[in-house]
């Protein structure tokens, strides 16, 4: 091995065995720290407005106190028998029961975990057996269905865990179907998997699950007759309990059909028509995984169609998605974590996140839970573990090897530079979800208004002692001309996003090694940024009172409540330093200037930049030292892409061949200076991410 591919693979940096049991300690000790959270998060709320369906429940006026029916307030909407087993706990002091409740339901949390790991379909590599567990908690732990279920106190995650036990931990057949009919007893939808056994053989197992559903709730029947009779009859096994059925809450078919506006017979006649599909086709696949020894993966499709078909799916029901992460999707290794990933920000973010408030999308974001459920029960294609890319996919392209820039500053392992263009759904959800975060972040930077107008003078004192202070007289010049003023106005409003997005989607098109550099670029541009923006945030000129600037893009400002048109509510007035607009634009202009193939597109790429500085200044919405900000988090983001990731020229491993698109169907890219040559009579390797060609 040559000196260059040790210090890529950093096989000098220790053993693997000790850097495992390392990152090993890592994950466990994330679990604790997310665990004592999870605890302080709950335990810290005031009394009700913590475990608020636990005390709704069970507190000193909660409904299985008080005489009459748990059904009448609407606030009960367990079944009869959950009811019958959660009567005792009315005895228990609210703080103790608080305490306790949540402790049981984190140690129900580690215990799912654990007993998910075991489940998982062999054959399971050690590296996975030895960090499968501390990471599944830890999934758990982050998860909306497991944070909503320890902030209301609710008991969703006893029928997972039950459903699992059965199918996993326990055996014969009677145990199995007992515990199940249990779960089902406390979740009616979960019946669903006495089907599954049936399905797969295991027909006592699917009796005795009937069987036991049938004695609880018949029990529950014979102790609370008024209550049954209201959750099975009245409410239609609980369709009408607990908050609106259209609310976005409530993520099953049922809620959805009442979202966009169905109502009536033949909102219902369509929903028993769609759950029946959802059913047959669901349960088919789920046999089928069965059959073929994924049975982790039966069990989560057949949770996420009980999920769908319930007529009621509220956010803590919904643990039974996550379970679907286990399920290989695709035949590449470059897209197998496309549905892992989609699954858990899925299940770990909220939809106006995940995707934008269009309203072309809206009905995705608002249905987003349902949307992966119903993915995972009848559409996403699992492979069987009978495929020849079961164990291995298509192996993916990477770079030859490149030195580290620094003896003190190792390449990035992880970062491998690869050839082949990623796959375009991860790349557009983490695009979404660093924006959103990025937005989040950006709008909570922010000291307050004295703190911006105090760092405004200093940087307009500093321009003036630099005499580079021309931001007044650019913008007092621009409005006296109407048709400049115009052309800013709308230069400044329209393409600070538009390139940049432009620029990403045609080099992931026509340059996949280029686009991976270029997007690591910018994201470090950004990131660095935010931090100027939490450090130090800065009034733009239009904000400085007594300055005599004119904001030409909103007009006249109320300093006490400035105006951003639209973007008021969601931006910070005071995120100025460095200026993004600027920023962004300079890394447009650089990234055309490297990879444009013809000097009349380098001139008109480094124009860019050129009127953006100008539109920010012209238009009184940054200083001057906000631009020299900006270029600087891009060097520094370019700098350090340099230093982790390597150098942007590439060059392939000698077996590597060229580097191919990801996409189906996609021909090969082909490499700068060759019209679809391999390498040339030399011998030489070929350069595939070099200067642009009159081809690129």
């Amino acid at each position: 091995m040559t000196d260059v591919e040790r210090s890529v693979r950093g096989d000098a940096a220790g053993d693997p065995g000790a850097r495992a049991a390392v990152v090993r300690a890592v994950l466990w000790l994330l679990v604790g720290v997310l665990a004592v959270r999870q605890v302080a998060v709950v335990l810290r709320r005031p009394p009700g407005e913590r475990l608020t369906d636990l005390e709704t429940w069970t507190g000193a006026t909660g409904v299985l106190h008080i005489a009459g029916s748990l059904y009448d307030p609407g606030r009960f909407t367990g079944t009869p028998f959950a009811g019958l087993v959660l009567k005792p706990l009315t005895v228990s002091a609210e703080q103790a029961l608080g305490v306790v409740w949540t402790f049981g339901s984190l140690l129900l949390v580690v215990l799912l975990g654990f007993v998910a790991v075991r489940a998982l379909p062999a054959p399971v590599s050690r590296r996975t057996a030895f960090l499968a567990a501390p990471v599944a908690i830890t999934l758990l732990m982050v998860s909306l269905p497991v944070r909503n279920t320890l902030h209301l106190g609710q008991t969703s995650i006893l029928p997972v865990l039950l459903v699992l036990l059965a199918c996993f931990a326990v055996r014969g057949e009677r145990l199995p179907g007992v515990l199940t009919g249990v779960a089902a007893a406390l979740q009616p939808a979960v019946l669903l998997f006495a089907a599954l056994f049936w399905l797969t053989g295991r027909r006592r197992a699917a009796v005795g699950g009937g069987v036991t559903f049938v004695v609880c709730t018949a029990l529950a029947w014979a102790m609370m007759p008024r209550d049954s009779w209201a959750y099975w009859v009245h409410h239609l096994a609980g369709a009408g309990l607990g908050e609106r059925p259209d609310s976005l809450a409530n993520q099953s078919l049922h809620g959805a059909l009442l979202r966009f506006g169905l109502q009536g017979p033949l909102e219902i006649a369509l929903f028993l028509v769609l759950a029946a599909v959802v059913v047959v086709l669901g349960l088919r696949r789920a046999a089928r995984y069965a059959r073929d020894g994924q049975l982790l993966l039966a069990v989560a499709v057949t949770g996420c169609v009980a999920v769908a078909v319930s007529p009621t799916a509220w956010q803590h029901q919904l643990l039974w998605v996550l379970l679907a992460v286990v399920g290989r999707v695709g035949t590449r290794a470059s897209d197998r974590l496309v549905w892992p990933a989609v699954v858990v920000l899925v299940l770990t973010l909220p939809g106006k996140m995940l995707l934008p408030n269009v309203g072309v999308v809206l009905p995705v974001r608002d249905n987003v839970l349902l949307v992966a459920a119903l993915a995972a029960a009848c559409a996403v294609p699992f492979l069987s573990r009978t495929s020849p890319h079961w164990r291995q996919p298509v192996p993916t392209d990477y770079a030859k090897p490149v030195p580290a820039r620094f003896a003190w500053v190792p390449l990035v392992p992880l970062w491998r530079r690869v050839l082949s263009r990623p796959n375009l759904l991860l790349e557009l959800l983490l695009i979404r979800v660093v924006y959103s975060a990025y937005a989040k972040v950006r709008l909570a930077a922010t000291a307050g208004r004295s703190a911006a107008e105090e760092h405004g003078r200093q940087i307009h004192s500093a321009e003036q002692w630099l005499h580079i202070d021309i931001e007044h007289w650019a913008n007092h010049t621009v409005v006296g001309i109407p048709w400049l003023r115009d052309f800013f106005d709308y230069y400044y409003s329209t393409f600070h996003f538009i390139v940049p997005l432009a620029i990403l989607g045609v080099l992931y098109v026509r340059r996949p090694s280029d686009y991976r550099w270029a997007r690591t670029t910018i994201g470090f541009a950004t990131v660095l940024a935010l931090l100027g923006f939490w450090l130090y945030p800065l009034a733009p000129p239009r904000l400085m009172p007594g300055l005599g600037f004119i904001d030409t893009v909103h007009g006249v400002q109320d300093l006490d409540s400035p105006d951003f048109g639209a973007l008021t509510a969601v931006t910070n007035q005071y995120a100025a330093m460095p200026s993004l607009h600027f920023g962004w634009s300079l890394w447009c202009g650089l990234v055309i200037l490297l990879l444009a193939p013809k000097l009349w597109m380098k001139v008109l790429g480094l124009l860019h930049p050129l009127f953006t500085v100008s539109a920010i200044v012209a238009t009184g919405n940054h200083w001057v030292l906000d631009a020299v900000g900006g270029g600087a988090v891009v060097a520094a983001g370019f700098g350090l892409t340099y230093v982790l990731a390597g150098p942007r020229r590439l060059q392939a491993l000698p077996d590597a061949g060229r580097a191919t698109d990801s996409g189906a169907g996609g021909r090969p890219e082909p490499e700068a200076g060759n019209d679809g040559d391999t390498g040339d009579d030399s011998g030489r390797p070929v350069v595939v991410a070099g200067p642009a060609s009159s081809k690129a």
